[in-house]
């Protein structure tokens, strides 16, 4: 803005120097030349007649609006983004002494005010955008997700984590068939996941059920998986009588007030989200190019084949086809749950396709992380994460992975976050029959190369625990 400003300025003094040079010329032409000549040459400067009071005007009005609109930006300036204690009179006075030896004038006071408030400004912008950092994990179910956003959730208290607050929207839009409106959904996510990140609240309460009364609620869903929503400030008294189905494990507190949260969120320093509702990463350009975040996304992913493989325990249910599928007879390739199979192995891959071809607006605001490698080498990765996010990584983060990557099988269920993290790498393999892992490598191919996961061609590959499926391949995000 100060170099736009001083352009503006010299350029006004150019248009003014050239129109009173037009204008002295004209008047010696008046007072030198006969009558006679004065209409020989009076057409050629006809244009001048005109040109010179019109280029006078402008420039005053030019100068004018500048003065105007630098005092109303600078006003709000100081208002808005970097208040301070007003200069005293005699501290002024002192200050314009020793630097210069003598009181400037009225404008030069003016510019100079101007100029540091300008300075200050852009100090403030830069460290709040070095500051804050806003993460999104994104991620589909059964890859891990609630274990890797454990790494965010533990960082401290300079972290505000919220687990799967999209929920809340997926179920609100869900249709009577069980789907969603693909279009209307990825709308919905898209906003509630940035007035989140803001730390409002507001839209995300008008998809709860029930709806909050004064902002409290007792309904949303996994509180006490966000450490932050659990917390002393958002801790507001045991109601008797009030059942709170996700309550915090930590400590007793009474239902969640939004309100509360919403204030704890503006005090936080660091903002994370972990999701798996959302199908394509395209979906959220806004998010990136939202210049009052600074936005990165993870996107968790894993071997299709184990995905499959854990949601079948997981959500025995909804998988009971694949169930019987694998205890007999052939799966058949048009099928619904099939044909679903390969639409979430083409979303994740063209999500990541996306991400990682880094276009502008991902520009460094990308990373790709295999569950598998996470599970390998924690500690390694957890770093990596944390680099990219450009958040400090905490000894309580270091901690809680040491404490949780080497978990017992009593301590290490569908739902836990606490892993054995090796044993869970090839875990799948030997639960998952080979004819379905034949099926996912048919539909989910392409998926399987991008990440670099091997296919297997029989039953003693597939259960061959020399052999690794996992190919060390390096995903850049810087």
């Amino acid at each position: 803005m100060k170099h736009c400003l001083q352009r503006g300025i010299q350029t006004t003094r150019r248009l003014f120097k050239k129109a009173t040079g037009d204008l002295q010329d004209w008047q010696k032409l008046l007072r030198s030349s006969p009558q006679k000549h004065i209409r020989a040459r009076l057409h050629p400067r006809m244009r001048i007649k005109y040109t010179i009071p019109i280029v006078f005007v402008v420039a005053l009005v030019i100068i004018e609006k500048e003065n105007n609109i630098i005092s109303r930006v600078s006003d709000k300036i100081i208002l808005k983004e970097t208040p301070q204690t007003p200069l005293q009179p005699s501290g002024l006075s002192h200050m314009l002494l020793k630097r210069n030896g003598s009181f400037p004038s009225f404008r030069q006071m003016d510019l100079m005010l101007m100029k540091r408030r300008l300075e200050n400004y852009s100090e403030h912008q830069e460290v709040k955008l070095k500051g804050r950092k806003h993460i999104l994990l994104l991620a589909t179910t059964r890859t891990g997700s609630s274990f890797v956003g454990e790494f965010f959730n533990q960082q401290g208290s300079n972290m505000f984590y919220l687990f799967e607050p999209l929920w809340h929207v997926e179920k609100m839009l869900t249709l009577d068939t069980g789907g969603t409106n693909a279009t209307a959904a990825a709308k919905a996510y898209r906003d509630v996941l940035q007035q989140l990140f803001l730390c409002d609240f507001s839209l995300l309460e008008s998809f709860i059920d029930p709806l909050p009364v004064g902002h409290i609620t007792t309904a949303l869903f996994r509180r006490e998986s966000s450490s932050s929503l659990c917390e002393g400030p958002v801790c507001s008294p045991v109601i008797k009588g009030v059942f709170e189905r996700y309550h915090c494990r930590t400590r007793r507190c009474g239902p969640l007030n939004l309100t509360l949260a919403s204030e704890s969120c503006l005090q936080k320093e660091h903002r994370a989200i972990k999701s798996v509702r959302v199908r394509q990463l395209e979906n959220l350009r806004p998010l990136a190019e939202d210049p009052r975040l600074d936005i990165k996304f993870i996107q968790l992913v894993r071997d299709p084949r184990a995905v499959l493989a854990s949601r079948m325990v997981a959500f025995a249910a909804k998988y009971k086809n694949w169930k019987e599928w694998a205890t007999g007879g052939d799966v058949p390739i048009d099928d619904d749950e099939v044909r679903k199979l390969k639409g979430n192995c083409d979303n994740i891959r063209m999500s990541a396709k996306v991400g990682l071809k880094q276009p502008p607006w991902l520009r460094r605001r990308y990373m790709l992380v295999r569950y598998e490698d996470i599970a390998r080498y924690p500690m390694k990765k957890a770093a990596e994460m944390y680099r990219f996010t450009g958040i400090p990584f905490t000894p309580q983060v270091k901690s809680w992975i040491l404490k949780n990557t080497q978990a017992s099988k009593e301590t290490s269920g569908v739902y836990s976050t606490q892993k054995n993290s090796s044993e869970q790498v090839e875990k799948w393999r030997f639960s998952l029959p080979f004819k379905i892992a034949e099926v996912v490598q048919k539909v989910c191919g392409p998926t399987l190369k991008l990440f670099g996961y091997k296919f297997v061609s029989s039953e003693e590959m597939l259960t061959d625990k020399s052999v690794s499926l996992i190919e060390d391949k390096v995903f850049k995000w810087t």
